[in-house]
């Protein structure tokens, strides 16, 4: 705990450094840029494709060309990164997620479009099999109805290597299997992709909070009509715990992360907060649906005013000692910044 020292009053008066905005903005702490923004996207087959998600108010699901589009928006607006996530067809899922290895599949292609078209601009992929999963869940489900840890590693493999093959600048383990950050950078390494990033989400948690998310991709229904777990507590992380959160991302940064995820976002900045003071690397809080969700909803009914309320929330990711953080809503408020 840092030891303040403090004055008395009246001789000491704290007020005196909030008496307008030149003061306060000199003595802030923390400051927002878009370049603290990531901006995750959804991206369907087809051309000249806009879908909105029902559930997630003012996103919508795009076709490549459409996807590029926001890409060049983005980076005009400084915003450094996007996060792509693909909604893929029933047809192509299966219980092993097979699609995930296609090196012609959605994601690269759209990987290779956005890269052509906005070099400039980072592009971060999810290496998790639930997309493309019939089952809707991250791994592969064997006939007990459990996730096969090693089995679901030796595909996320060849997913992370396609995907950097097409053009990636950082695949993103979003599965949380144990010990996969350490075989997908050795993988990636053998196969001459040492400057592809590595992005750990290390800290994710079998949350409420991700309703919106998987409606946006097609998971939601296959996970409800699955013949084994109807959750994933198995594998994502007790919201109740905290210390256990520290040994992921240790066991995480010591296999080779660059970066870490911890996810969902504002329920959780204990556990940013703890990481950022803990690890001496990056650390992205993620927005998730359903946290953007309900701000939107509550604007909608009067509650509050939007842009204010949606600018505070990010500033409280950066107190809590995010270096950056993903939002639905990074181009709005690259656009207010």
């Amino acid at each position: 705990m840092t030891n303040f020292s403090v004055g008395t009053f009246p001789q000491t008066r704290l007020r005196r450094n909030r008496q307008a905005p030149w003061i306060r903005n000199l003595t802030a702490q923390n400051v927002l840029t878009p370049s603290d923004l990531i901006l995750p996207m959804f991206v369907i087959e087809g051309k000249n494709k806009e879908e909105k998600v029902v559930s997630l108010p003012d996103v919508s699901r795009f076709s490549i060309d459409g996807i590029v589009k926001k890409a060049k928006e983005a980076q005009k607006l400084g915003i450094p990164a996007i996060m792509l996530f693909p909604v893929i067809d029933q047809k192509l899922k299966d219980n092993a997620g097979k699609e995930a290895k296609n090196s012609k599949n959605l994601m690269c292609r759209t990987i290779a479009a956005i890269k052509d078209a906005v070099p400039e601009i980072g592009v971060i992929t999810d290496v998790a099999l639930d997309p493309y999963t019939s089952h809707g869940h991250d791994g592969i489900v064997n006939q007990h109805g459990e996730i096969e840890n090693d089995a679901t590693i030796e595909v996320l493999c060849e997913q992370a290597l396609v995907q950097a093959a097409a053009g990636c600048d950082i695949v993103s383990p979003s599965d949380m299997m144990d010990g996969r950050i350490a075989v997908i950078r050795d993988a990636l390494d053998d196969s001459g992709f040492i400057n592809v990033g590595l992005t750990s989400y290390a800290a994710k948690y079998a949350s409420s909070f991700y309703g919106p998310f998987r409606d946006a991709v097609g998971s939601a229904n296959n996970l409800k009509k699955s013949q084994g777990q109807k959750d994933k507590k198995t594998y994502q992380m007790d919201f109740r715990n905290s210390d256990e959160a520290m040994r992921e991302i240790q066991m995480d940064v010591e296999e080779g992360a660059d970066m870490i995820i911890v996810k969902p976002g504002m329920p959780y900045l204990d556990i940013v907060c703890r990481a950022s003071q803990n690890f001496h690397l990056p650390i992205i809080s993620y927005q998730v649906s359903g946290e953007y969700a309900m701000m939107k909803h509550a604007a909608a009914q009067g509650a509050f005013d939007f842009d204010a309320v949606f600018l505070e929330s990010l500033m409280c990711f950066k107190r809590a000692g995010a270096s950056a953080v993903i939002t639905y809503g990074a181009i709005a408020a690259a656009k207010k910044l």
